[in-house]
């Protein structure tokens, strides 16, 4: 049996229970979430109406008129979770293109004087790691990554913007991200991808899932807008 830390239950309100399952962003914790609740999936437990992982914990969304939370708690106790590792997808690569800076990035010289650095050194490294995401959420498609590399820890914006471009790639604090659609958001904007990211006429709407890991590509302003063309062009009917 995979070795699992041991769920602290709390209650969530009068529908939810919330299974934790470490702290902070650790990815043997995050495997773990995305283990269980593929088992608990899979047990199909009746009165369960939502199975929804984070970062380190679960969220049960469950019918108070069919199950109470110590059920659902005895129910996951008794779960065999041996096989939910070998059923977990196999992880993808998924490069994003990004132009970083400028118009695309209205927060660039921001993140670069806080840190320190210049542009190009928060450019390259910013590039650099192959980033695990951790989970999705926030919008359709809002992919959290860990491992953005300490020294580009930025603060978020006191006041959030009212609308952010789809694709936008974002800092803050210790995560970074890219928001898939137009929408208000207080993360440092470092640049942005030509890339769709949703497509929700499609039966596997986004790009990317959780524990896919994200490699961005810094490129130019030329090569946005070749691949923005053929993106508009390939949406087309």
């Amino acid at each position: 049996m995979p070795l699992y830390p041991a769920p602290v239950y709390r209650v969530a309100g009068d529908r939810g229970l919330l299974l934790e399952l470490g702290d902070g962003i650790d990815p043997h914790v995050n495997r773990a979430v995305r283990e269980m609740s593929l088992a608990i999936e899979r047990e199909g437990i009746p009165g369960i109406l939502e199975v929804i992982p984070t970062y380190r914990s679960i969220l049960l969304v469950y019918d108070p008129m069919r199950i109470r939370p110590h059920e659902i708690q005895r129910i996951v106790s008794q779960l065999d979770l041996t096989t939910s590792e070998a059923m977990l997808p196999p992880p993808r690569k998924v490069e994003i293109p990004v132009c970083y800076g400028g118009e695309f990035g209205p927060d660039m010289e921001f993140v670069a004087s806080y840190t320190g650095l210049k542009v190009e050194e928060v450019i390259e490294i910013h590039s650099a790691p192959l980033y695990q995401i951790y989970m999705m959420g926030f919008t359709p498609g809002f992919p959290f990554l860990g491992g953005l590399p300490e020294v580009l820890a930025t603060p978020r914006l006191p006041t959030p913007r009212l609308q952010v471009p789809a694709g936008s790639v974002a800092i803050a604090a210790n995560q970074t991200g890219i928001y898939p659609i137009p929408s208000p958001g207080g993360w440092r904007l470092i640049g942005r991808t030509p890339l769709r990211l949703f497509f929700p006429e499609r039966a596997e709407p986004f790009l990317y899932r959780p524990g896919d890991f994200i490699k961005f590509r810094p490129i130019s302003p030329e090569e946005f807008q070749e691949i923005l063309k053929r993106e508009s062009s390939s949406a087309l009917p």
